[in-house]
């Protein structure tokens, strides 16, 4: 049975949708739609969210390029990646072809399932989570739709969640169906889909002008030796 929740731009809900699951199609084209498109790995970048210097806001799978844009969030091994270093060969080899991307939302049941679902088993994955309407907007451009969990194993795409039908393409991918993670893997935290990135702030303010130097005070000159009495005219 497959299950999910669409999550709306305004109002955020937990409530469940079920739909009915082709299982005799998805298994027929499983292993034909990993297989083509293991290049296709642009789904599990980061979209990054920048903010010009003029205000327009424009979203992409690439940092700004400017020379003093700051970037505030993005993948890593320690914030969010996988860290490949740790997993033995044969998951490693797995999981650089076909690497797993997971997309969730808080107060999402299904959302939780698939968590537990890949951890129990032992794939490695990057999370991402959907809860801001920057994410909702870039969900909705990558997968065409607001629901969730969404997830992607190499170029495919899986809506909702459906223990089945995950188990199926983890299997035509070649993940193990039991975990062979070593004790000291640690499943990286959970990350925005929208790495929020700023370009410079406003230009900044002229220098201010320096004061114009003051003139000392004049003295008064001295008495003409003229003038022994001092007096001034």
């Amino acid at each position: 049975m497959n299950t999910h929740f669409h999550v709306d731009a305004n109002v955020k809900t937990n409530v469940r949708y079920k739909l009915p699951f082709g299982a005799v199609a998805i298994k027929l084209v499983a292993a034909c739609a990993l297989v083509t498109c293991a290049t296709a790995t642009s789904y599990a970048q980061s979209v990054f969210r920048i903010v010009g210097a003029d205000g327009k806001v424009t979203f992409s799978d690439k940092p700004p390029v400017e020379a003093n844009a700051k970037t505030t969030s993005g993948v890593s091994a320690s914030g969010g990646g996988i860290a490949s270093s740790q997993l033995p060969f044969e998951l490693r080899q797995v999981a650089q072809k076909f690497p797993v991307t997971l997309y969730t939302g808080d107060n999402c049941g299904p959302c939780q399932s698939a968590r537990t679902m890949l951890l129990s088993r032992g794939v490695p994955f990057i999370e991402k989570t959907v809860n801001t309407n920057d994410d909702t907007q870039a969900l909705q451009r990558l997968s065409g739709d607001n629901s969730l969990p969404f997830a992607t194993i190499g170029g495919q795409q899986l809506k909702g969640y459906s223990d089945s039908e995950w188990t199926q393409f983890l299997n035509a991918a070649g993940y193990p169906a039991t975990s062979i993670l070593p004790a000291s893997y640690r499943q990286g935290a959970a990350m925005p889909m929208v790495a929020v990135s700023a370009a410079a702030n406003a230009p900044a303010s002229a220098p201010r002008v320096a004061r114009a130097a003051q003139p000392a005070p004049s003295t008064a000159p001295p008495p003409a030796a003229a003038n022994p009495a001092g007096i001034r005219f």
